[in-house]
């Protein structure tokens, strides 16, 4: 092996085990020079960013970034097909063949992978190219034909759940194409696309779609009884309800009151209201609401 770092738990997410010279060791094992290392993972596992601040070598590091470097060009490159198809369909033309795409070179433009590269990472819009791969006019009622494209929530990183206002399955939404990040998925009341919605360039009629493959993080502000005890209680009531706590902090109020932070894995937002409705019924709750955005001390709570 020509590069060392610990093997550190955060890999657990994406691995099923670790062999360190062919026997199965902890992943927090330390390495040493001259171990042979082999990392058994899933199907679906994917390069994790936060490996390059373990690893110790220049050269692990350099490997790390390539792998992720070319993860994102091929989910953009996926992104981009999605939003063409859409383009294509709202236009009325029939899917974009080899002939097109030949056309569209021989006109001066870059080859198929790197055009739906460049619509997914948001330089270029779909509806531009769409209407030079059909040899269309600009027709601009076009875009209200397209049916909406569909996001499962695990989609990676060229499509990303806005941390603005962490939409959860049930809430309306909208995609915002942001420049060299992708698409962004915003509720439709979030304060950070108010000022982009008159702009119909900068976003994408986007829906969920039936078949969800993941949990999705909510925040909840708890306001309790400042007695022992009513951590553990409310704690409970969420396991209850079968939702994971992945976070939780919590901050005194004057008098005789607590508020506690939580950031909760739910299905969706039925499952979020089952959720509320729980705890409503504990008596030691006060109020409690959904809460949004980077600020978890309360900032747009709905």
């Amino acid at each position: 092996m020509d590069f060392a770092y610990n093997v550190h738990s955060d890999v657990g997410d994406h691995c099923v085990g670790t062999k360190i010279n062919g026997e199965f060791m902890p992943l927090s094992t330390p390495l040493k020079n001259g171990d042979r290392v082999e990392i058994l993972t899933s199907d679906s596992a994917r390069p994790n960013p936060a490996w390059a601040h373990f690893a110790i070598t220049g050269k692990a590091r350099a490997h790390i970034r390539s792998a992720l470097k070319k993860t994102h060009r091929h989910e953009s490159v996926l992104l981009g097909e999605q939003l063409l198809e859409q383009a294509t369909r709202a236009l009325g033309g029939e899917p974009v063949g080899e002939a097109q795409w030949e056309r569209f070179q021989r006109e001066g433009g870059r080859d198929r992978d790197d055009t739906l590269a460049e619509i997914g990472l948001g330089k270029k819009l779909a509806f531009v190219v769409a209407r030079q791969l059909l040899a269309k006019d600009n027709e601009t009622e076009a875009r209200k034909t397209a049916g909406p494209m569909l996001i499962r929530g695990a989609e990676g990183v060229a499509v990303r759940l806005g941390k603005c206002c962490r939409p959860i399955p049930g809430d309306p939404i909208i995609g915002q194409i942001k420049k060299e990040q992708g698409l962004i998925i915003h509720t439709h009341d979030c304060t950070q696309v108010r000022h982009y919605r008159d702009d119909p360039e900068k976003w994408v009629d986007v829906a969920w779609s039936a078949e969800l493959d993941k949990l999705f993080e909510v925040g909840i502000k708890v306001i309790v009884v400042n007695q022992r005890g009513v951590l553990a209680k409310v704690a409970a009531a969420i396991a209850n309800e079968g939702s994971d706590i992945d976070n939780v902090h919590m901050h005194d109020e004057a008098g005789a009151y607590t508020s506690l932070y939580f950031t909760v894995s739910v299905q969706n937002r039925l499952h979020l209201a089952r959720l509320m409705r729980a705890l409503r019924g504990l008596p030691e709750v006060i109020r409690l609401a959904r809460v949004k955005g980077r600020d978890d001390r309360g900032v747009n709570v709905v």
